[in-house]
């Protein structure tokens, strides 16, 4: 159980719990993003069908989730599908469709007790209706709880929420209810999936590609990257402690200047 896990020290591998006290605690990343790459990879390294890789990659999600938690991360975004997967094999799809509705069995139980709360992002309403029911039972139950917040990315897309927002906001300017000169940074936030969400802080990207592969466009003007070859399926606490320890010794300015002491 997770609440075992967070207790028992003894159960932490030294190394990890080295590089954990490492770590400055007042500085904490509060929004950490991740793109979940590379399970393929792994798999056809391998020999292994690339379905297997994503099984092997839920499994860290599950892992990176419990030391998040532990770390005091307020907000957790995975990208889990996006709006151009669909391209894919028919049977990858499917696997990946399947795999999302057997987290939410087997995880929503410890996710509840451990007080994460769970959302999803993106166009979920166009998943098959026994996944979205899923989807959106698993909201509904978590929805009072305060810890960390799990944000699931599904059928998501950047630009396609830029494009929902400014759907959004035509709407209310053709309505009257805004004037188009009063129209903000702040209202497209506001517009957005993750309207009441910090912006990312930190971005981790493995399996060695550099791009934001159309993940939180908007959001992510001023969050720090973190890359790494490692795939997904190989990813683990030591490395999400160590994003966070070369994320604390960034020096963030916004687009201003390095405040002098």
């Amino acid at each position: 159980m997770w609440k075992k896990w967070f207790s028992n020290k003894s159960d932490v591998d030294q190394n990890q719990s080295y590089l954990q006290n490492s770590l400055d605690p007042n500085s904490i990343p509060a929004h950490i993003a991740i793109i979940m790459d590379g399970n393929g990879r792994w798999a056809q390294k391998r020999g292994l069908p690339r379905t297997l890789g994503h099984h092997a990659g839920a499994e860290t999600l599950r892992n990176i989730v419990k030391t998040a938690a532990e770390l005091g991360v307020k907000v957790l975004t995975a990208y889990a599908f996006s709006t151009e997967n669909w391209k894919r094999p028919a049977e990858e799809v499917d696997v990946l469709m399947r795999l999302l509705s057997d987290y939410l069995d087997s995880e929503i139980d410890e996710l509840d007790s451990n007080n994460v709360q769970i959302r999803f992002i993106g166009k979920t309403d166009e998943l098959a209706p026994s996944l979205y029911h899923k989807v959106t039972q698993a909201q509904k139950r978590t929805s009072k709880n305060t810890g960390l917040i799990l944000n699931l990315a599904v059928n998501y897309g950047g630009r396609a929420e830029l494009t929902r927002a400014v759907q959004l906001i035509a709407r209310k300017v053709a309505a009257g209810v805004i004037a188009p000169d009063n129209i903000s940074e702040q209202t497209i936030q506001d517009h957005l999936y993750t309207a009441d969400l910090p912006d990312p802080d930190l971005l981790i990207r493995p399996s060695g590609d550099l791009r934001l592969s159309n993940f939180l466009l908007w959001q992510s003007a001023y969050t720090e990257f973190w890359f790494t070859n490692t795939n997904w399926p190989d990813f683990t606490p030591d490395h999400l402690i160590q994003a966070i320890a070369d994320y604390q010794r960034r020096d963030r300015r916004f687009g201003g200047l390095k405040t002098s002491k």
